[in-house]
């Protein structure tokens, strides 16, 4: 079975370095582009909840920056 891998839309066209992603079901791998031999197996519920995760860590120090003098 062959996979088909996407790249994050953050990476840009041309982008080297990059996160790509693949559907295994009932899995996802996660990989990054410099070490495509290299891969994380996540549940969607797992990698979702990073999502939110990361989302709500991002946003608390946005916040805090644009509160600073």
């Amino acid at each position: 079975m062959s996979l088909q891998w996407q790249k994050s839309s953050f990476s840009g066209v041309e982008a080297e370095n990059c996160v790509e992603l693949a559907h295994a079901d009932p899995r996802l791998l996660l990989r990054e582009s410099e070490a495509p031999t290299t891969m994380l197996t996540v549940s969607p519920l797992s990698l979702l909840a990073l999502m939110r995760q990361v989302r709500t860590a991002s946003s608390a120090s946005t916040s805090s920056r644009a509160s600073r003098p």
